[in-house]
């Protein structure tokens, strides 16, 4: 086994324990109407593994907790929403290395409306109206949004803290080989 096969499994099981946390928490917060740390791990996801990362965890997060919530057409939505704030997450996180709690919580809070209108527009494409669904569902992304600022903030120093680890084990690996 080559050093970059190594490098990929190690980042596989990092993607793995981060849906698994997804999965557990959107569950564990079903009971509150779209407040769930799913965003703001596919952001942390995206910062410090890339977009590739960001959007396999988006998939696998939305596929396996909607298994247990109800699979419907939202389904395809919520993964276009979800891969697109894990591909701007690992762009940002690719081109920014210094990442500011303050402006993270500012772009969780921004990625929660985004995701709301993402998904309005799946009311769109069976209905034809998008704006009386979209304003109805503005509560709702107000809640999912303030919810992501509060599990940016909650999770981005523990998760960091273990991304920081992976990138020197990953450092390690590369020199050792």
């Amino acid at each position: 086994m080559n050093k970059s096969q190594k490098i990929n499994t190690y980042k596989l099981t990092l993607i793995a324990l981060l849906a698994a946390l997804s999965v557990v928490g959107r569950i564990t917060f079903s009971f509150i109407p779209n407040v769930q740390p799913v965003t703001a791990i596919i952001i942390i996801c995206g910062i410090f593994l890339g977009p590739i990362a960001a959007i396999t965890l988006s998939v696998l997060t939305t596929f396996l907790t909607n298994m247990i919530l109800g699979m419907g057409i939202w389904t395809i939505w919520q993964i276009i929403a979800w891969a697109l704030i894990g591909l701007t997450s690992g762009l940002i996180g690719k081109y920014r290395k210094k990442h500011s709690i303050f402006l993270l919580t500012v772009y969780a809070v921004c990625c929660g409306y985004f995701y709301g209108l993402i998904l309005s527009l799946n009311s769109f494409t069976i209905s034809g109206d998008f704006l009386p669904y979209y304003l109805a569902g503005l509560p709702f992304d107000t809640a999912h949004a303030i919810g992501n600022g509060i599990f940016i903030v909650l999770l981005y120093p523990i998760i960091s803290f273990f991304f920081k680890k992976y990138a020197s084990k990953r450092f390690t690996l590369q020199n050792t080989n």
